[in-house]
């Protein structure tokens, strides 16, 4: 049958697919595929290997034909696919969950450490000759041992994420998410709390919830301004989770000590001034870019589509609204 991938992506996939006899179309351009190209590329496919920066609705669906089964996506989050449009053509759809969650807990913790400790500002202070021997005062940060860590969205990642936490720094684990999770503040002695409860007690918040409509500005300047001012953000889910505008004005103001993020509100353009403050790490949405995640991701993707059109369940189906 024939497969398009809409951007090259590690061989583990393809090479899976080419094994089972199907014929593998990888488009050409090392870019996001433009809307003309992907419309024109998917016409008689059988499934569509897309990527998150894919926007995938019913007129791509409908380019494709009816024989497109299964739409695979390159990706934990789906929001770039019409989940109704897909469910009303019964197109299964499925991401890549679970194999990319430590990778993006790392990621994660290492953006704590590195805005907490100043580790850009240290390195490019460093680079530019302005060393000029030790100061007791210089480029001071802050401790991450014995401070409140709280999550918001308690999933794989934010799970990952508090484990880090209390198991290697002592740190107190705080939450919210749609319900308590009693096993998990059992293991790791964890409090669940109201986001505002959260966000006025935490010394770093890293954010771990799917973009829906009722996550869109979940952090908006009302829930900033509630936070300490020596707390530091953290963002590794999807970038309008956070309303960057008024970040940037928070961060300016010193409403809160710093962020770091690896995904922005509107990639891959960054918020005005963005860019310009010391106070915060910018990560090009590279949380899970490792060889061996980015690997295992394509070759679940492949698997899916192996499944569905041998006529079997998929792995790691996303399921569809009612």
């Amino acid at each position: 049958m024939k497969i398009f991938i809409t951007r090259q992506i590690p061989e583990d996939g393809p090479k899976l697919l080419r094994e089972q006899g199907h014929e593998v179309i990888v488009a050409s351009q090392d870019a996001v595929i433009s809307r003309p190209a992907l419309i024109q590329s998917v016409k008689g496919i059988d499934a569509l290997l897309s990527l998150l920066t894919d926007k995938i609705d019913a007129e791509v669906m409908d380019a494709a034909g009816k024989q497109l089964k299964i739409i695979a996506n390159y990706a934990v989050g789906f929001d770039n696919i019409d989940v109704v449009a897909a469910q009303e053509r019964g197109i299964v759809i499925t991401n890549t969950p679970d194999v990319l969650s430590e990778t993006v807990a790392e990621h994660t913790f290492a953006l704590m450490l590195a805005i907490a400790h100043r580790i850009p500002e240290a390195d490019r202070f460093t680079r530019a000759g302005k060393y000029r021997g030790w100061e007791p005062m210089l480029l001071l940060g802050r401790d991450l041992s014995h401070k409140i860590l709280g999550i918001v969205g308690l999933g794989r990642i934010g799970s990952l994420v508090a484990k880090h936490a209390v198991k290697g720094f002592d740190m107190r684990a705080q939450y919210y998410d749609v319900k308590p999770n009693s096993d998990f503040e059992k293991e790791y002695g964890a409090t669940y709390m109201q986001l505002e409860d959260l966000l006025r007690e935490a010394d770093f918040v890293s954010i771990h919830v799917p973009l829906v409509p009722a996550t869109r500005h979940l952090i908006n300047a009302e829930r900033l301004k509630i936070m300490k001012s020596s707390a530091y953000l953290i963002n590794t889910s999807r970038g309008p989770v956070i309303e960057e505008m008024v970040l940037v004005e928070a961060l300016r103001k010193g409403t809160i000590a710093g962020a770091a993020l690896d995904v922005f509100e509107n990639e891959p353009s960054l918020t005005s001034g963005l860019a310009n403050l010391e106070n915060v790490i910018l990560t090009p949405h590279t949380a899970s870019a490792t060889i061996e995640t980015r690997g295992r991701m394509a070759e679940l993707a492949a698997q899916n589509i192996i499944a569905v059109l041998s006529g079997k369940e998929p792995l790691t189906a996303v399921k569809l609204k009612s």
